[in-house]
């Protein structure tokens, strides 16, 4: 039997992309994840994922899928996250096509989450498993979780790379983050990387229209 674990890394960042990660193998072969240490990656330090990882990928089979600010944008502003999430999970498990897939649901209702998945899931004979916390209680969805935050975090050296720039984590609790968008939310150079639907860069936008109807005057803006 064929398991693949399916987990998320960046969604909460301004800044860069969101992934999505199946990783699957057969079953008689999952004890090698817990000798490896795969678990949710949060419970590791980035050494100790990049450790592993190394290891993870020459034993598992795995499809990343990479969400662009852009396209995280457009779910957003209809409150359709979880949807979005929904469809990449669907996708990954149309490729793979495992036997049995774990999920970790990003939805309060797991029930309805998993109707979504089915109904849009090739193989209807799948043994489906939906759970909150799932990349803690299985390990090939901790392999998962480590697979999407490596690649969510080289994504962000990447950008730093690119524009010689240094952007912290993305995360709006980072203040190095934090410093970065303040001084460049609306530099045309760096449009594409950030999360215009995310209060960080929204809060920017409209403290500067705040300012330039002080400077102007309400009578030139009517």
């Amino acid at each position: 039997m064929i398991v693949c674990g399916i987990d998320e890394a960046g969604k909460g960042p301004a800044i860069g992309p969101m992934i999505v990660v199946g990783a699957e193998m057969e079953e008689k072969d999952l004890p090698k994840l817990k000798e490896m240490g795969a678990k949710d990656s949060k419970l590791l330090s980035p050494k100790k994922r990049e450790e592993i990882y190394r290891e993870l990928v020459k034993v598992v089979k795995y499809k990343i899928v990479k969400i662009s600010p852009r396209e995280i944008d457009y779910y957003v502003k209809d409150n359709r996250m979880n949807e979005m999430e929904a469809l990449k999970i669907c996708e990954i498990i149309n490729e793979l096509n495992p036997d049995r897939a774990i999920i970790d649901c990003p939805s309060p209702n797991k029930r309805a989450f998993k109707e979504f998945l089915m109904s849009r899931i090739k193989n209807k004979d799948i043994d489906l498993i939906v759970e909150h916390k799932a990349d803690y209680k299985y390990e090939i969805v901790g392999a998962a979780s480590i697979i999407a935050k490596v690649t969510r975090d080289r994504e962000v050296r990447r950008i730093e790379k690119k524009f010689s720039i240094k952007i912290g984590s993305g995360y709006p609790s980072d203040p190095k983050t934090r410093e970065f968008i303040k001084n460049n939310w609306n530099k045309e150079l760096f449009s594409n990387i950030f999360r215009k639907s995310w209060q960080t860069w929204k809060r920017l936008k409209e403290q500067s229209k705040t300012k330039q109807l002080k400077l102007f005057g309400k009578g030139e803006w009517r």
